[in-house]
């Protein structure tokens, strides 16, 4: 078994409200180590056996067109050890 995994992001020039929101609780909480938040998300994909060229390929295809609105979002596919 292997696991795939995606993660979506709004494109850098889309507003993220959710984002903003956590970045300002944080100081409210104590926690000033921040100086923006993001949010995103991320798809753990288990496949049998070591993912192929040809198995990535059909999860980049997916991400295109399910996991993600190309229009507003990017999204990076990896294998995790």
């Amino acid at each position: 078994m292997a696991t795939i995994v995606v993660e979506v992001m709004l494109k850098p020039e889309i507003l993220d409200p959710q984002g903003q929101a956590v970045a300002a609780a944080l100081p409210r909480l104590g926690f000033t180590f921040a100086t923006s938040v993001r949010q995103g998300k991320r798809f753990e994909i288990e496949v049998a056996g070591t993912p192929t060229a040809e198995r990535l390929a059909e999860v980049e295809k997916a991400a295109e067109t399910l996991l993600s609105n190309p229009v507003i979002e990017t999204f990076l596919v990896k294998v995790e050890a």
